[in-house]
């Protein structure tokens, strides 16, 4: 932990040691300012691998592109929220209302994950961290409306159906992290 020292008042109206000094209190050393700044850049100084780094870290197919895409994983969400619906319509006890509650919460998950998708690909190079930023934020924001008018619009919602399919689905990305 650092303690400043140099916000007392300067002896005789001048600052003989303009550069601001810190008090280190694990080794009881005076250390400029500058010298915390060089140890903190050495500290950020990162390496990237090499090619043969890589492969030999993670394998031969470390640099193949990944086969999945975003509208791949969305039709995955939509292929499995769908089963899942089929599940609920086949084992609930009337199966209506809990079936529709079940293609509701499949359709809050790959809904906002397919305008994301369709975002990312009207982007087409143009991606900066601020446009994935926007995107994720129309995103949750899809989701979190969607949810708000479910449960305003929708009375007879089933919740138990509606959130496991919605946590199945959203659980299409980890699967499509481990399918590269």
């Amino acid at each position: 932990m650092a303690l400043k020292t140099s916000n007392q008042a300067p002896q005789n109206g001048r600052d003989e040691g303009r550069a601001e000094r810190t008090f280190s209190a694990a080794s009881g050393q005076q250390v400029t300012h500058d010298d915390a700044w060089d140890a903190e850049q050495q500290d950020n100084n990162i390496v990237p691998l090499t090619r043969a780094e890589a492969e030999k870290l993670f394998g031969p197919n470390v640099s193949r592109p990944s086969r999945v895409t975003p509208f791949k994983v969305v039709i995955a969400q939509m292929v499995l929220s769908l089963g899942v619906t089929l599940v609920w319509w086949l084992f609930y006890k009337p199966p209506g209302a809990a079936a529709l509650s079940a293609f509701l919460g499949g359709a809050i998950c790959w809904v906002p994950g397919a305008m994301f998708a369709a975002r990312l690909r009207t982007l087409s190079g143009a991606e900066t961290v601020m446009s994935w930023m926007i995107g994720e934020a129309l995103k949750m924001g899809t989701t979190i409306a969607m949810f708000v008018a479910i449960a305003f619009w929708y009375h007879d919602v089933r919740w138990v159906p509606l959130l496991v399919t919605y946590l199945v689905a959203l659980k299409t990305y980890w699967i499509a992290l481990a399918w590269r």
